[in-house]
């Protein structure tokens, strides 16, 4: 059992009957009286965020997570298919899993899989940045060269994204997975 003085960002605990990771957090010692500590927590299966008071009288499980390294080798209809780089060993996620991180996924990328002690999968980690080709853009219009604004595109995996309008059909760029923008041409 943990308890409020053990709260720090990424902790997963086991809360109001799921597992919550903490997003940020904030320890408060007022003038008069205890200590409490102001949290927002994520959902893992749904996404909710919530905000949170923890007292130090409260109690909550923490829970074991581990991290490993696959690669993404193809999508399944109703699962995602990663393999491990070591053992070849393959891995079947839910879709339900990947949820809007499905528009980021191209076949050979490396992500961190989360699973808790138990092996049940909690999560994916996708990388900062990742490359897609461009498959189909609004044409150039002339004389919208210096706008600071962009165009509509649509990448191979079907993700919508405003982009400079330099950029053609069928060229590299890279995405940001934390924001979903443009960042640069790959």
């Amino acid at each position: 059992m943990a308890s409020m003085s053990d709260i720090k960002k990424g902790l997963i605990i086991e809360f109001k009957n799921g597992l919550w990771e903490v997003v940020e957090f904030l320890h408060v010692k007022p003038g008069k009286g205890a200590a409490f500590t102001r949290s927002k927590l994520k959902n893992l299966k749904t996404g909710q965020l919530v905000e949170n008071t923890f007292r130090g009288s409260d109690k909550f499980n923490v829970v074991r997570v581990e991290k490993s390294k696959k690669q993404y080798l193809y999508y399944d209809g109703d699962f995602y298919v990663f393999m491990d780089n070591t053992t070849y060993e393959q891995l079947s996620v839910p879709s339900e899993v990947i949820g809007d991180l499905r528009k980021f996924m191209i076949e050979n990328i490396e992500v961190i899989i989360r699973t808790t002690g138990e092996g049940e999968i909690i999560g994916i980690e996708l990388p900062i940045c990742v490359v897609h080709k461009v498959k189909e853009c609004e044409p150039n219009v002339k004389g919208n060269t210096a706008s600071a604004s962009g165009k509509k595109a649509v990448t191979e995996t079907g993700l919508d994204i405003i982009v400079p309008f330099f950029i053609e059909a069928g060229e590299d760029i890279k995405i940001d997975t934390r924001t979903g923008n443009y960042m640069e041409r790959a």
